[in-house]
């Protein structure tokens, strides 16, 4: 397969992540991956700027989207209704492919440098949302909480998902503010 042919992105995100889940992310080199996808290292490089990005890529596609429907969200939106939407984009992103989020998921997690990685682009979407919120007008204290509250759900809703077979990422989401409502309420 020549270098030029599409879908070497494709290709080599494929290869990477079937290499880190076969040897190991530090033993997987971009060699090999390139290798694999039928291309050069240099090609490699024209995808990722390293072996981490084929796994952190859509990160700032991904803040862009949700920083949208953020701004997007009706005025009369509470802050935590405004981070739901916010999170609906995120799931119209990546919650079609759920094989590739459950590898995904497996190479970050056998990897104390990755989970890191991954908890640093969660804090950053965080804090970018809490920034949208109060573009919103929404007070410091309130912008922060909502988006941190936004980002535990996430995290629970998503490993629901991962571990699920019948579950959309969205249902998840929607599933795990509902409980959040719940344990929240007054009684």
């Amino acid at each position: 397969m020549g270098r030029w042919e599409p879908g070497a992105g494709g290709r080599l995100r494929e290869a990477a992540l079937n290499l880190y889940l076969e040897r190991g992310f530090e033993q997987t080199m971009v060699a090999d991956i390139a290798e694999r996808a039928g291309v050069t290292a240099r090609t490699f490089f024209r995808y990722f700027a390293d072996k981490r990005e084929v796994l952190f890529d859509a990160a700032a596609e991904l803040e862009e989207k949700s920083l949208a429907a953020l701004e997007a969200a009706p005025a009369t939106a509470s802050p935590l209704e405004a981070v739901a939407a916010a999170l609906d984009a995120v799931a119209a992103i990546i919650g079609h492919d759920r094989a590739l989020a459950r590898t995904r998921h497996a190479v970050i997690t056998a990897n104390a440098d990755l989970r890191e990685r991954e908890l640093i682009k969660l804090a950053h979407m965080s804090a970018a949302l809490a920034d949208g919120l109060r573009r919103r007008g929404i007070g410091d204290a309130e912008a922060s909480l909502a988006a941190e509250t936004g980002s535990a759900v996430y995290r629970v809703a998503f490993q629901r998902w991962v571990d699920a077979d019948d579950l959309d990422l969205r249902e998840a989401i929607d599933q795990s503010f509902a409980q959040l409502r719940t344990l929240t309420a007054s009684d």
